[in-house]
């Protein structure tokens, strides 16, 4: 049994411009983010999708609902779009909105790096999680442990969905730090993770969801196209 996700980083948002931490805000999509969508919709209008899933957020909602409507202009018929939490990227507490390098920086700096990717490359990008958690004044934002037990809950959706059969195409409308962590937990060596996939970029992978996550579940085909 394989599902074939097409997972698309939403477009453009004025947080993504500013350069802020955007997890569970709700910044909106800028004229170059709508473009996005609808670049990353016509890359996707060939595709027969029997179902769509996106997180409860406006960027990525909109992003859904554009790729569908070009999906369904082309001859397709429209799929129901699953709106849920557990497809929501990071949540970053207290420095949700801030400057990302003040908030990396705030992160590392006690353990000795001051960047996001210094971070990852002397601590794996499980400890830019744990870190930013540690360094919250209230520890609201997401641990390592907390966000993959919210992300898997995304994949147990798709896998009891009872509509789909070996083979569906299914659309998945993701985030940057999630994207990235996927590739860092499942793909092989190759790839360059030093930088956040483009916003309507596609990244492709085959889901088992008879197997464990771990072991066969999730297969990398292509990434950040």
């Amino acid at each position: 049994m394989t599902f074939h996700l097409h997972l698309v980083r939403h477009g453009q948002t004025y947080f993504n411009r500013y350069n802020r931490l955007q997890g569970w805000s709700n910044s909106p999509l800028t004229e170059s983010g709508i473009a996005d969508a609808e670049k990353a919709g016509h890359k996707l209008e060939d595709v027969d999708f029997a179902a769509a899933y996106c997180s409860d957020t406006t960027r990525a909602e909109l992003t859904a609902r554009s790729i569908l409507d070009i999906n369904e202009k082309a001859g397709h018929q429209r799929p129901e779009l699953t709106v849920d939490m557990h497809f929501r990227e990071q949540f970053y507490g207290y420095y949700e909105g801030l400057d990302m390098a003040m908030a990396w920086y705030a992160a590392g700096a006690p353990h000795g790096v001051k960047t996001y990717n210094a971070i990852v490359e002397k601590f794996g990008l499980a400890a830019t999680k744990d870190f930013l958690k540690e360094a919250d004044p209230f520890h609201d934002a997401e641990s390592e442990t907390e966000y993959w037990t919210r992300v898997e809950g995304g994949f147990d959706l798709i896998a009891g969905n009872e509509r789909l059969s070996d083979g569906d195409d299914v659309l998945v409308i993701s985030h940057g730090n999630t994207l990235l962590s996927l590739m860092h937990r499942f793909a092989p060596a190759g790839y360059d993770l030093s930088e956040r996939p483009a916003n309507g970029s596609v990244t492709v992978l085959d889901f088992d969801p008879t197997k464990p996550l771990d072991d066969g579940g999730i297969t990398i085909i292509s990434y950040n196209q």
